[in-house]
């Protein structure tokens, strides 16, 4: 793990369990963290605007992405394409942090690349609460909330993988310990040992004090 730049933490989670209000709060409460925007073929939602939730691109131009390797990783999620552009990490020099919001296949691509990155599976209390949210967002019919909850469990089913799993049942206690996850991680020793050692060169460079 490398001590240099942004904390880079990915956030997953089976539709409907909350990863984006999360993720917001996280930024809410966090300041300087940057938001990795993907990129998605899926149709924009009427409350979404193109560069701040995703960005909306056709099939023809994320598959010519792919071809040019400009993504860190994408993936095929409920019939969509999604990707994140290698140019989020480099943008996100100088932050002190950068989320990822994606899914278990896109967590795997970047921890391939960068090990360092920090991984969390936002899991809801039961399922019949995830079917009570997916249900309560009234933009899909039955027909993809059904989709979506079968891939929901496929997807918990990945639960080993990352490195923290939490329970979004109350939201305020949820993203406390979202933050406190964080904090916790930039902590590391790995990542605080240059400060470490530049207090070790300091009290070396003042030396003992002559009395006398």
């Amino acid at each position: 793990m490398s001590s240099e730049g942004p904390l880079l933490i990915i956030i997953s989670s089976p539709s409907g369990a909350g990863k984006t209000t999360l993720t917001t709060r996280l930024r809410e409460r966090v300041p300087n963290l940057r938001f990795s925007i993907s990129h998605t073929t899926r149709q924009r939602r009427p409350n979404e605007e193109d560069g701040r939730e995703y960005h909306f691109v056709s099939r023809e131009t994320f598959e010519r992405l792919i071809q040019l390797d400009e993504f860190l990783e994408w993936a095929e999620v409920h019939g969509n394409l999604y990707g994140t552009s290698r140019r989020e990490v480099e943008s996100a020099r100088g932050s002190r942090g950068l989320i990822f919001d994606i899914d278990h296949q896109g967590a795997r691509q970047i921890k391939s690349v960068h090990a360092e990155a920090v991984s969390v599976f936002i899991l809801p209390p039961s399922m019949a609460v995830l079917e009570r949210r997916l249900r309560g967002r009234a933009t899909e019919d039955e027909e993809t909330v059904q989709r979506r909850f079968r891939v929901a469990r496929e997807e918990i089913d990945h639960y080993g993988f990352f490195d923290y799993l939490l329970v979004n049942e109350d939201l305020e206690e949820a993203t406390l310990n979202l933050v406190g996850i964080f904090r916790a991680e930039e902590c590391r020793r790995q990542r605080m040992a240059r400060r470490a050692e530049a207090l070790l060169g300091e009290g070396r460079a003042l030396g003992p004090k002559q009395t006398g």
